[in-house]
């Protein structure tokens, strides 16, 4: 019984490996030639779901993503090159709807800013960890700081 478990769950982790090669591709959105198909994908991989923000719209069950798969494959049966669909879609969303924007004025935020942060953060440490040092008490008691806490233990806390 356990045997017939263990080939039921490997038969399911198999059959959702092989689903996730196809993304989110509904089958009656898929174009009859194979070539026009391919490019369509391509381009898919470059334009991000604007719903799921971190997936490409081939990969994203959203409708949106839907939508915009059919205008890509619409653009494409019409004789559109693959930079002239992208292109399409940019105007009308914007650049954010490229997975990888281009490094330009409105976009310097997208591309540089994580870097500027981690380096204020990096900084921010250096700063705090230099602070820390330069506060710290001396290792060690003195004379009178022994002399004083074995009073205390002497005396069970009191005085």
């Amino acid at each position: 019984m356990n045997r017939l478990i263990g080939l039921f769950i490997v038969g399911l982790l198999a059959a959702g490996l092989s689903l996730g090669e196809a993304g989110a591709v509904n089958p009656d959105e898929i174009l009859d030639d194979p070539v026009l198909e391919g490019r369509a994908r391509e381009i898919s991989q470059k334009l991000r779901c604007l719903v799921c923000q971190n997936q490409s719209i081939d990969d994203s069950n959203a409708d949106l993503a839907r939508d915009l798969r059919i205008i890509v494959r619409q653009r494409l049966v019409a004789g559109d090159s693959n930079e002239q669909v992208l292109q399409y879609v940019v105007d009308r969303y914007g650049d954010y709807v490229l997975l990888e924007p281009p490094f330009k004025g409105i976009t310097y935020v997208l591309w540089l800013g994580p870097a500027v942060l981690l380096t204020i953060a990096g900084a921010g440490l250096v700063i705090v960890a230099r602070r820390r040092r330069k506060a710290a008490p001396p290792e060690g008691l003195s004379e009178d700081e022994k002399h004083r806490l074995a009073q205390l233990l002497d005396d069970g806390g009191e005085g």
